[in-house]
């Protein structure tokens, strides 16, 4: 269900702006109170508010007579006075996004934004900023999208981790894939979650190693032993603070050379 809404008040209004001036409109305006409190009053010149107040820290209104709404962020006021009213309303609201698919539940349509969400029931799915969202052949069997993810390999799952997690085909595939780099650690790098996908000792906290996955497909060695992966702005140590280099890559092509 959708939580948010937008409250549209409609009507002959005084609009007072208070901070470091003052200043007083009076029309026929139509006042938007956002659901992150962000408040703006438009009339029918362009496209910019009359006035407005951005992420206000409250908003109050009161109908018992004519309809009057309070905004305030620190040192600013933004009060709007209906003399005459023509509507007030509350409308059900979420973020826009590029459409991606349907949802299974509802039927409304999954946009992206911010993660995948549905305009209907509201669901949400957490989505990592670089994943591509496959086409609607390749839906899960729960009905929901896939999406594409590289962490080391492309890997295919379901938009609900729930259903088919990335963190469990990341695991699968390189846990304990990799030695630690720590000299005189014998341990193996294990696939965790610390906020992010890392690979990590698993000799912790006895030996403290661990590194962010990238975003890419593994694609060589580099001259430390770790992987090397192809992301998009070129090849790249799993540390990236390494500075050995690749050392498969340039005995290839030493081999050439010869």
């Amino acid at each position: 269900m959708i939580d948010d809404a937008i409250r549209v008040l409609a009507g002959d209004c005084t609009v007072i702006a208070e901070g470091t001036d003052r200043e007083e409109y009076r029309g026929r305006v139509t006042t938007i109170v956002k659901p992150d409190n962000s408040v703006l009053v438009h009339d029918t010149d362009g496209y910019q508010p009359v006035a407005w107040l951005t992420r206000a820290d409250s908003v109050s209104s009161d109908r018992a007579n004519d309809f009057t709404l309070v905004a305030k962020k620190g040192t600013q006021t933004l009060r709007i006075a209906a003399h005459e009213q023509d509507g007030f309303a509350h409308y059900p609201a979420s973020t826009a996004g590029t459409p991606v698919g349907q949802c299974p539940d509802c039927g409304s349509a999954l946009v992206r934004s911010k993660g995948v969400h549905c305009v209907g029931c509201g669901d949400r799915y957490g989505v990592p900023a670089d994943a591509t969202i496959r086409e609607e052949q390749c839906n899960c069997d729960c009905g929901l999208p896939r999406m594409r993810v590289e962490r080391g390999l492309a890997f295919d799952v379901c938009l609900d981790r729930g259903c088919e997690s990335l963190d469990a085909a990341v695991r699968e595939a390189f846990d304990r894939e990799w030695d630690c780099p720590e000299p005189g650690c014998e341990g193996d790098l294990r696939i965790l979650r610390r906020g992010g996908l890392i690979a990590g000792c698993e000799h912790y906290p006895d030996c403290d190693t661990g590194f962010a996955v990238p975003a890419g497909v593994v694609d060589g060695e580099c001259g430390c032993g770790l992987p090397t992966f192809e992301t998009r702005s070129g090849s790249r140590c799993l540390d990236a603070t390494c500075e050995k280099g690749i050392a498969k890559p340039l005995e290839a092509e030493s081999a050439a050379d010869d």
